[in-house]
């Protein structure tokens, strides 16, 4: 062994000590995300490098395959560091998960392909922090390398959704969960039989389905990137079990809002959004379309895990234009659940 391999293989040890060590953290919930999401990775990550960099007589780990692991990690632990992964103990609705890859069961390559309406699949990192939203629209739909199913139950149905931790817009986040919860204990209040709601950043969309099958006319909206994974959910899951099949349109948050939903031919009952609102850099424009979007007798139903100071400061703004209702709690995962209706001069 080369001399510098040992110290590679030291600097290795101490990297992935350090991501997943929750001691080291001041953000105590991404070190516990971390720590109870991650620490079969960092073990068999160690194992990888022991193999890799020490002299052994088994023959030594491919460096593709060590690459390949490398960049499982890194993704795994955007993931777990974007939030807290509660177990299914903790998370509403949640069933169990079942892995799944792309030569499996889902045929990811099919799915995630070009559909004929123009939308498609998703990028590997769909929702990454970018300079501009101009260069959030260049993104050209591709497939994950890898996906779970995640079982989920709410309204008395059984909900399949195609996931994958390579996107943030690919994955079902607590305040999705605790949204279709409230939804779901507050369906007669909130008369969604044949309501006309629109979901803003509906990601893999599990708050649509579910408003589907409670009787709503959905409209579930995202980033073009995000579309094909989205489409693919909500049919698969409402397809013969809803009234009214969802719809899947592009929105880019701030952007040809008047020339896409036209106020004189959109109107909605509710508008939905559920984690919307974490450290990104269009904040103001999520609360532009926001505006846009909420006319005379419409509900603005807004789920979120707070995380960091921006996700305060953004509920600072909210107010400012919205009256604002507290509507639920969960502890648990931090998510608040508020109402809000638009101020009119």
């Amino acid at each position: 062994m080369r001399r510098e391999q040992p110290c590679v293989w030291f600097k290795s040890c101490l990297l992935i000590h350090d991501v997943i060590n929750p001691s080291i953290h001041t953000v105590a919930p991404m070190a516990d995300a971390l720590l109870d999401q991650s620490f079969f990775i960092k073990i068999q990550f160690q194992r990888l490098l022991e193999i890799h960099f020490r002299p052994q007589r088994r023959r030594a780990c491919p460096p593709a395959t060590l690459a390949l692991f490398l960049h499982f990690l890194v993704h795994r632990t955007a993931a777990a560091g974007m939030d807290v992964c509660l177990s299914p103990e903790q998370q509403p609705g949640r069933l169990r998960e079942a892995p799944c890859t792309p030569d499996g069961c889902l045929e990811p390559a099919v799915e995630g392909s070009l559909q004929e309406d123009g939308t498609g699949g998703h990028p590997g990192d769909s929702n990454e922090i970018e300079p501009s939203l101009h260069s959030l629209q260049k993104f050209v739909p591709t497939d994950y390398a890898s996906y779970t199913q995640e079982q989920y139950l709410f309204a008395g149905t059984k909900i399949v959704i195609q996931e994958s931790i390579e996107s943030y817009g690919a994955v079902v986040w607590p305040g999705a969960m605790a949204l279709c919860q409230y939804l779901e204990e507050h369906t007669e209040e909130l008369n969604l039989q044949d309501a006309k709601i629109l979901e803003i950043g509906a990601g893999p969309g599990l708050v649509s389905i579910v408003a589907s099958i409670l009787g709503a006319q959905v409209t579930a909206t995202d980033l073009p990137d995000v579309l094909g994974n989205l489409q693919y959910n909500l049919l698969k899951n409402t397809v013969k079990r809803t009234a009214h099949l969802p719809e899947v349109r592009e929105l880019v948050w701030g952007e040809s809002l008047e020339q896409h939903f036209p106020k004189s031919t959109f109107h909605y009952d509710y508008v939905l959004a559920s984690d919307v609102v974490y450290h990104h850099y269009f904040l103001d424009k999520l609360l532009t379309t926001m505006v846009y979007l909420c006319q005379p007798g419409t509900v603005l139903l807004w789920a979120n895990k707070f995380r960091f100071s921006t996700d305060y400061e953004f509920l600072d703004k909210f107010k400012q234009v919205f009256d604002t209702t507290l509507l639920a709690e969960f502890p648990e995962s931090s998510v608040k659940v508020f109402k809000g209706i638009l101020k009119w001069d």
